[in-house]
């Protein structure tokens, strides 16, 4: 199916009917207009009324998602491929991996991060059906990858275009590469006129990690207690999904996250970076790249459920940060 003009929370509400207020994993529309984040917070209950059930990706709500798809296992696949519930395992990393991952993350930071910065000054991007994205800005507006394509929404109209050069993707969406939302260890730019080889096989891994992070993280901030507990957010210069929570002045402070792999990792890892000082006498404290912890892909594809088993990790972490 092509590219359509989609608004994941009122498509999800439609799938589950009358009686219910559902909660998902993607930004959804109309474009915020909050000057702190730009961006709504899809999976937060926030307002509600006493009628509807409100159905939630987490625990937070009155009924979970998983809950819906026992009832209805007909939802099963829909819900699946937006990873709200029936989550499917986590495929193998394709050949080529890093190279297409360092052509994603170009495209990342230098192209869709910069479009939204241009018009709110945030550069954040978010887990998309499919891929990954901005949240709605501006006039009801959003780029994202969507099944190894480049997408633009503007309303109800949508457009894409294949990923070829990042000066080919920046002139699609009318702006210029940039270099705002990088960071120290993001690939450099290169050669705005090369093509990408940002390959369909890892965009379609890509957008499983993405979504699976997304379905852990969110859960995260849930954590009984957790302090100071920031959004999740997919940051560009880095390009992994990953939240803050703890007390900082107390060491107990950490950026918990999902890295789909860099220079010192191959393939993805979970992390627990420390703000402050760790206990290396713990096993549990094992990275040697950064101060904190990480577990290994494999690790997590060996898993019965790898959802459970991230949060397993990264609620480890808090505990021994906090205790």
């Amino acid at each position: 199916m092509p590219p359509y003009a989609h608004d994941p929370t009122t498509e999800a509400d439609e799938m589950l009917g009358a009686g219910y207020s559902a909660r998902v994993l993607e930004p959804g529309r109309p474009a915020s207009t909050d000057p702190d984040f730009f961006a709504d917070d899809p999976a937060a209950v926030g307002d509600r009324t006493d009628a509807d059930v409100v159905v939630t990706p987490t625990t937070a709500g009155d009924r979970t998602w998983d809950q819906i798809v026992e009832a209805r296992p007909d939802l099963a696949g829909w819900a699946a491929e937006r990873w709200l519930a029936a989550r499917p395992a986590l495929p193998a990393v394709p050949a080529g991996y890093p190279e297409a991952r360092d052509a994603y993350h170009r495209l990342a930071y230098g192209v869709m991060a910069e479009a939204r910065r241009l018009a709110t000054t945030k550069f954040g991007l978010r887990y998309t059906r499919g891929g990954f994205g901005t949240p709605f800005f501006g006039d009801d507006e959003q780029v994202r990858v969507e099944h190894g394509v480049l997408v633009h929404q503007r309303g109800d109209r949508v457009d894409h275009a294949p990923i070829t050069s990042l000066r080919a993707a920046a002139t699609f969406l009318g702006i210029e590469p940039g270099t705002e939302a990088g960071e120290h260890d993001s690939p450099p730019l290169g050669d705005l006129d090369a093509d990408l080889g940002a390959t369909a096989e890892t965009g379609a891994f890509l957008a499983a990690w993405f979504g699976f992070a997304w379905a852990a993280l969110e859960e995260l901030r849930l954590t009984p207690d957790a302090i100071d507990v920031e959004r999740t957010q997919l940051w560009p210069g880095h390009f992994d999904p990953a939240l803050a929570m703890g007390d900082a002045d107390a060491g107990g402070r950490a950026t918990y996250g999902a890295s789909p792999g860099d220079t010192d990792h191959d393939e993805p890892y979970l992390y627990v970076g420390a703000w402050g000082d760790v206990d290396r006498d713990d096993p549990y404290w094992n990275e040697t790249a950064f101060k904190g912890a990480s577990m290994a892909f494999r690790d997590l594809r060996e898993a019965a459920d790898p959802v459970a088993a991230a949060l397993g990790f990264f609620r480890r972490g808090h505990e021994l940060l906090t205790r």
